[in-house]
């Protein structure tokens, strides 16, 4: 059995970048800083490192990370590596190593927003939603298969 799994806490070093790609499909593209601290054992010295991460998320993920997360935002994701490899255009082998997202969690605020969601989450959401009413003799229509089988509600939003 294998497992590819990333689980990260980190903060944005840039806005994300969404683009439409050619199939359709939304892709947001942003990096993500960690880092980590320890008391060197011969020294006795603080030291610390910091590592960045290259993040890919798809589709509704990609509109949210492109709408909410902005720099210096705190996030914990969670994903898959994945490595691509091309040719430059003087023909050297590239590789890039990114983390696919497959969930979100915005946490504490960055740069001047409170810890709570953003601003613009709460007018987003709608106040009330009203069903529709049918008489004694009708009957509500039967469910519709979804056309997009990643179709997010706002229940789904993790803010």
């Amino acid at each position: 059995m294998d497992l590819n799994k990333v689980m990260i806490i980190g903060r944005l070093t840039r806005d994300p970048e969404v683009k439409t790609i050619p199939s359709g499909q939304t892709v947001a593209t942003f990096s993500v800083a960690t880092g980590r601290q320890w008391k060197d054992k011969n020294s006795g010295e603080q030291k610390s490192q910091t590592e960045f991460h290259n993040v890919v998320a798809w589709r509704r993920l990609a509109e949210i990370c492109g709408q909410y997360l902005k720099k210096g935002r705190q996030v914990y994701l969670e994903g898959h590596l994945q490595t691509r490899s091309w040719d430059d255009q003087s023909g050297t082998k590239r590789y890039r190593t990114e983390i696919v997202a497959d969930n979100l969690i915005m946490l504490g605020g960055g740069r001047g927003e409170s810890d709570g969601a953003p601003a613009a989450a709460a007018a987003a959401a709608p106040s009330a939603v009203s069903a529709p009413t049918y008489s004694d003799d009708q009957s509500p229509p039967p469910p519709q298969p979804a056309d997009d089988v990643d179709t997010i509600s706002v229940e789904d939003i993790p803010f």
